[in-house]
């Protein structure tokens, strides 16, 4: 009976050391799938703000698909007047020009070799033009559904500036009795700068400005939404 008993608790010594085995596998392999599923949790997270980050506008157009949102643009014709005015001052050509203009002062009494003063310079110079959006009325743009009509303010010249750095004297001539003229050059700039304007006017500076100002608009507007645009 003793050896019986001996051996009966020995054997349930045995299983009981078998099932703590096995419940220890089980807990382990949980604790391994849980981890598992945290880390890639992590890796997805991780890589979906990083994707943010680099292209907003991508994960943006993807979220809203996914959401089931769609971006809403106002397209009143409120806004629109409001965003063209946006481009305020909006210079749309530069005319750049290289000219030689001279200048001269003469002695009515003496000949120039000894009361005269003539200047030549070589100019480099640039002509802006564009179109100042500051003066669209709210009357000159009428929306209709994917419809947009415009009448755009006239083209001007905004500014004609000289490059002092490409602009040089080459050759200057004074007589023997005079001195030389401080204000000669000054006037000759200056006559250099209405050479320039009217050049860049006669080569139709002011079309090319109203053409580029409109393909800047139809841009801005077909990314508004609108699917014809009309100028008047």
């Amino acid at each position: 009976m003793l050896g019986g008993d001996g051996d009966h608790s020995h054997g349930s010594g045995v299983g009981m050391q078998g099932n703590h085995h096995s419940r220890g596998v089980v807990e382990g392999r949980g604790r391994t799938t849980a981890a598992l599923f945290l880390g890639v949790a992590l890796g997805v997270l991780g890589l979906t703000v990083l994707a943010r980050q680099a292209a907003p506008s991508f994960w943006n157009s993807w979220a809203g698909r996914l959401l089931g949102r769609n971006t809403q643009i106002d397209v009143s014709q409120p806004t629109v007047v409001n965003q063209i005015q946006q481009l305020r001052r909006l210079e749309t050509v530069v005319y750049t020009m290289d000219k030689v203009v001279s200048g001269e002062k003469e002695n009515s009494i003496l000949p120039d070799f000894l009361a005269g003063d003539r200047l030549l310079m070589v100019v480099h110079g640039e002509v802006v033009a564009g179109v100042d959006f500051d003066g669209l009325k709210s009357g000159d743009v009428a929306v209709q559904a994917k419809k947009v009509a415009l009448r755009l303010p006239s083209a001007q010249v905004f500014s004609t500036r000289i490059d002092n750095e490409r602009t040089r004297v080459y050759s200057r001539q004074t007589g023997l009795l005079v001195p030389v003229d401080p204000n000669l050059e000054t006037q000759v700039r200056r006559e250099a700068e209405r050479q320039l304007q009217q050049a860049a006017l006669l080569d139709g500076i002011l079309k090319t400005a109203n053409t580029n100002a409109r393909s800047t608009l139809m841009s801005l507007l077909q990314g508004l939404g609108f699917e014809e645009v009309e100028f008047e």
